[in-house]
């Protein structure tokens, strides 16, 4: 009896420690998501790696944990979590995206090439057009790698030892005879990643040989300036203009929003005292995005810097903007599709040679960011990669010459002191037979383009339309190159195009909208690294889908949104409603009804009144584009006109809270 109750008692004790660990591992799991959610990734995994101890959901801990070290650019330590987490069948349609980036980033290209293969095959419908598009540009990066990586020139390596750290230094730049570079010495952490927050420190640069027998040496770093120092920040990648008296940087993160959007540009100018003033946000930033990496011209005429501000290509894009006589800056604008990619681009440097030199994971390269440099020649504008041992599998940025030989940049390769380590590199001889064999492996391929493409009726199924006129117009021009009629399968074309033009395809049909589509042959050069052949041609299909022109049909404008209990016209509203501008021009004796609605979350009376105001706003914009206000009517419906009738999740309420156009007069 004694035995029995005994047994019975350290199972009871058992199972009391068992739901006690599961406690503890959930509330760790719970703490954990808190942070990521935060943004704080270091800290997040710390809490789970405390939950793995339990019974969690694997697919979803590993998952979190992967895009934790994904997020704090730890992509190499990221690798065996996603893993685990496909292993366990995540349903997180990005996973396999990510974990290829994180295996090419260890230089493992086959299995980053299967895992992107994969993910195309397999993405969903609502999967981010960016996202596919970089994706299938991976493929045929990687199907092309060992191409890529028998471009290697005679360059020699130097890890400066006595910069780097077991923190962060990189964004080298000279100023005068010191360098200066950001590194991660503050005495505050950013929980980003459990590293010092990050500020700006200087070195004595000298062109002496040093007991390695490098032909340039730096001394001890020390804090660049008191008076742009802010301990709760980070602060990084500074350019000076060419009189080193202006400074331009990046500061934020001070971990209050998630994403790193409080990243802004400041300006700081030297006094006559050789202090700094206190920096000044640039009115070029834009609060609602990342803005960093900025470096000037060799003129000191144009800013150039990286955002992934909206209206972008994907990520994080290059911008440029022009400085005045009196200082003050352009509207920045998009340095094109040829430079920018679905993928990142980031610190931009303009070399001696006047050539734009900037890091990219979106062109084809060996890693996750690659050193590129961008030469522009009779308006079409060529990316090359750098070749190794500047790039490798890891990150490689930051690059700067400090003569036509001579420079730095930023690596997180393996063998370094710390997380990015800054180098020294020095080109050796100006040709071997090496060199000589790659001149003539590269030598230049011609490549033909042309566009050709289909003209059909947008209803299901789609039906091909004969007898439709087309017209390709070049938009620089305002000239058509082509013109032509469909014939019985809705065919047209091919007509050659010229590489970064800009042209409209107009598609009419008696019985139709006109329609209007814009294509660029901005960043649709083939690189060269793929091309085989000396000539190669190659064919863009495009299909024009005509909208039947029927009284009274209803056309749902898609991503027209509106703040909370607001009407005025957002940025993002205005794109959608130029589209119905365009739709008005090309079609002059098109009359419309331009309608608004809301759901059901406030009473019908406010609803009907704010629903009139923005079906207003709306039309009021589109007479400011030139349009007669007699072609237009706003009508607000509220709540009467409900798509989902019971709608419950946001996406359902979402649907209802819709802007639409009803042909009236044909």
């Amino acid at each position: 009896m004694r035995i029995n109750t005994l047994s019975v008692l350290l199972v009871a004790l058992g199972l009391a420690t068992g739901l006690a660990g599961c406690n503890s591992a959930m509330q760790a799991y719970k703490k954990g998501v808190r942070h990521y959610d935060a943004g704080e990734y270091n800290l997040a995994l710390t809490q789970f790696e405390k939950a793995a101890k339990g019974t969690i959901d694997q697919a979803r801990l590993n998952y979190y944990m992967a895009e934790s070290y994904r997020l704090s650019n730890r992509f190499g330590e990221a690798v065996p979590f996603y893993q685990k987490a496909i292993e366990a069948n995540t349903t997180e349609p990005n996973a396999r995206f990510n974990y290829a980036y994180a295996l090419k980033s260890q230089g493992n290209y086959p299995a980053a090439l299967e895992q992107l293969q994969q993910f195309v095959a397999n993405a969903p419908r609502t999967t981010a057009k960016p996202i596919l598009d970089k994706a299938k540009r991976e493929i045929e990066t990687l199907k092309a790698i060992n191409m890529i990586a028998q471009n290697k020139l005679q360059i020699t390596l130097k890890n400066m030892s006595n910069l780097n750290s077991p923190g962060t230094e990189f964004a080298p730049v000279v100023r005068g005879d010191e360098l200066v570079f950001t590194a991660s010495k503050k005495e505050n952490v950013y929980k980003n990643n459990g590293l010092p927050m990050l500020g700006l420190y200087k070195t004595k640069l000298s062109q002496n040989p040093d007991e390695t027998g490098s032909t340039v040496s730096t001394g001890q770093p020390e804090l660049f300036s008191n008076s742009v120092f802010q301990g709760d920040v980070n602060e990084g990648t500074p350019a000076f203009s060419k009189d080193g008296k202006t400074m331009i940087f990046a500061r934020g993160n001070n971990g209050k929003r998630k994403g790193g959007l409080d990243v802004d540009l400041f300006i700081s100018r030297l006094a006559e005292n050789n202090t700094w003033s206190q920096p000044q946000r640039l009115p070029i930033s834009d609060s609602l995005a990342w803005d960093g990496s900025p470096a000037f011209s060799g003129d000191g005429k144009t800013l150039y810097f990286a955002s992934n501000r909206a209206g972008g290509s994907g990520g994080i894009d290059l911008y440029r903007t022009s400085i005045d006589a009196s200082g003050r800056f352009s509207r920045p604008v998009n340095m094109g599709r040829d430079i920018n990619t679905p993928g990142d681009e980031m610190f931009p440097y303009v070399g001696p040679n006047a050539k734009l030199y900037f890091a990219s994971d979106g062109h084809p390269g060996l890693g996750k960011l690659d050193v590129f440099v961008a030469t522009r020649s009779g308006g079409v504008t060529k990316v090359e990669n750098m070749g190794q041992p500047i790039n490798s599998p890891a990150d490689d940025f930051g690059l700067i010459y400090i003569d036509p030989t001579k420079g730095f940049l930023a690596s997180n390769r393996p063998g370094g002191k710390g997380d990015d380590d800054i180098y020294f590199f020095q080109e050796g001889p100006a040709a071997d037979t090496t060199t000589i064999a790659q001149n003539k492996r590269n030598a230049p391929k011609v490549v033909h383009y042309f566009l050709a493409g289909t003209v059909s009726a947008n209803e299901t199924p789609v039906t091909p339309l004969d007898s439709a006129h087309v017209r390709i117009i070049d938009d620089a021009t305002g000239q058509p190159i082509a013109e032509a009629t469909t014939g019985q399968p809705g065919t047209f074309g091919k007509y050659p195009l010229q590489e970064g033009k800009d042209y409209t395809i107009l598609a009419e049909r008696k019985g139709y909208l006109t329609r209007r589509e814009q294509f660029t042959m901005q960043g649709k050069s083939i690189p060269d690294v793929f091309l085989v052949k000396p000539e190669t041609d190659t064919t863009f299909n495009v299909a024009l889908l005509l909208d039947k022109a029927t009284l009274n049909k209803t056309f749902v404008l898609e991503n027209i949104y509106y703040d909370l209990d607001k009407y005025n016209i957002r940025p993002d509203a205005a794109e959608e409603l130029d589209k119905l501008v365009t739709i008005l021009k090309d079609n002059p004796t098109l009359k419309i009804e331009l309608s608004s609605h809301t759901d059901v979350r406030a009473p019908d009376a406010y609803n009907m009144r704010l629903s009139q105001n923005r079906a207003k706003a709306a039309v009021d914009y589109i007479v400011s584009k030139g349009i007669d206000p007699s072609r237009l009517v706003a009508k607000g419906y509220g709540e009467t006109q409900l798509v989902v009738k019971n709608a419950k999740t946001e996406e359902e309420h979402q649907r209802n809270r819709r802007t639409e156009f009803k042909i009236l007069e044909l």
